[in-house]
């Protein structure tokens, strides 16, 4: 071989390589590319497919709370069964306790407290002695007074001899005209004085009763203002103690005006209308009364008008300024259907119950309502006395489900005619 004929092996193009790593770059490009459409795609098939298995309630009616397409097994539910009786219309307020009399125990004259005869907190009664304030002051003055109509007395006496013995001198000119009338004067200046005499015994005698100082009603006392060897006085502003009626008592509530009409028509006809004091949580009752009067004005600031219910309180239970819900009965509506009010239910539609029908399935049963009073609800129209009714429960029913009853029996009767 000629050595001008050599030729060196030819090595391949670098651009042909770097051609086939552009290949595979875009191979991993593309892959990349469909991960965001698998995304999208399970995104959907996750939304959409459940929507796809659920049943078409249209079929069963309209849409309502508790009208679930729940499993077709059997539903235990508490019920109870529908009654005729009677149900009130009541007319609510917030109301204070308010006593009928409420007296600061003052003292009306000078001295020093010696004893008081009262337990803070206990009843008196009107008569009682509460306090005695020391009387020796005014006894002395007692006894000053009375000398000095003894003393006055006598001149009076003496004044009436004179003047009789004047009488007598005068006709037969033994004495002047002018002596005889001056006697006269003296006389009936003496016999005042007698009557001044007398008028300052008499305030002695009464200042000794103020020493005692009694209960002016019947009441309860409260605190004790004033402790015994403190020197009181007349013009005391604070006084000795506070008593309080509390039997009867009277409560304080406001009506709308809108409601008054009717209240005042029942009022001025002279029916007693039943008021009933509730808690503050307006679930207990604590007392009964009845209706005693209304204001004479509408306040206009807030458009209602006060009323005051009067209760005889004989437990107690009424305590002064306490808060209580007053109810006052309107109107009782009588041998009207009622049904628990548990068993009504709402939705934007309309207003239902569950019927238990004799199968033991439930029905769904649209009913019209009147007066809702606590656990009880009027049935204006939809149901009958006597049919059963679902209480709980209602949200895992349909219509025509099954049920497995358990009857309550605490509304049965209740308020019946």
């Amino acid at each position: 071989m000629n050595q001008e004929e050599y030729r060196p092996p030819v090595e391949e193009p670098p651009q042909k390589v770097e051609g086939g790593k552009a290949r595979v770059e875009r191979r991993r490009r593309r892959r990349w590319l469909w991960l965001p459409g698998l995304i999208a795609l399970a995104i959907v098939l996750y939304y959409v497919w459940p929507r796809q298995k659920r049943p078409n309630t249209a079929l069963t009616g309209p849409t309502m709370p508790g009208a679930s397409m729940r499993g077709a097994g059997v539903v235990p539910v508490d019920a109870a069964k529908t009654w005729e009786g009677n149900i009130g219309v009541y007319v609510t307020g917030l109301g204070a306790v308010t006593p009928v009399y409420t007296v600061t125990v003052v003292s009306q004259i000078s001295g020093y407290l010696m004893n008081v005869f009262y337990k803070q907190g206990q009843i008196v009664h009107q008569g009682d002695m509460l306090a005695l304030i020391d009387p020796r002051p005014y006894e002395v003055m007692l006894e000053n007074d009375q000398a000095a109509l003894a003393r006055d007395t006598a001149t009076y006496n003496n004044a009436i001899v004179d003047l009789h013995r004047y009488q007598v001198l005068v006709p037969e000119r033994a004495e002047t005209e002018q002596t005889l009338a001056t006697q006269a004067a003296t006389v009936k200046s003496d016999a005042a004085i007698l009557k001044t005499d007398q008028a300052a015994i008499d305030t002695a005698k009464l200042d000794l009763v103020y020493c005692n100082i009694r209960a002016p009603i019947t009441g309860r006392v409260g605190l004790r203002l004033v402790d015994p060897g403190n020197y009181v006085t007349a013009s005391a502003s604070d006084g000795l103690v506070v008593i309080t009626q509390i039997q009867p008592i009277t409560v304080v509530f406001p009506i709308s005006e809108d409601q008054l009409p009717e209240v005042y028509q029942r009022w001025h006809a002279g029916d007693r209308m039943l008021v009933e004091a509730y808690d503050r949580t307006n679930t207990t009752k604590i007392a009964t009364g009845y209706l005693e009067t209304i204001d004479n004005q509408i306040d206009p600031t807030t458009g209602t008008v006060k009323l005051r219910a009067l209760f005889n309180n004989s437990d107690g239970a009424l305590f002064p300024n306490q808060f209580v819900n007053a109810r006052l009965l309107v109107e009782e509506k009588r041998g009207v259907t009622l049904a628990p009010t548990a068993a009504v239910q709402r939705s934007a539609q309309a207003t239902y119950v569950y019927v238990v029908n004799s199968n033991s399935t439930a029905t769904m049963q649209t009913v019209k309502v009147g007066t809702t009073e606590g656990n009880d609800t009027q049935i204006t129209s939809g149901l009958s006395p006597g049919q059963t009714v679902v209480m709980t429960g209602v949200d895992e029913l349909q219509q025509g489900s099954k049920v497995r009853v358990h009857l309550e029996t605490q509304n049965s009767g209740k308020n019946a005619s």
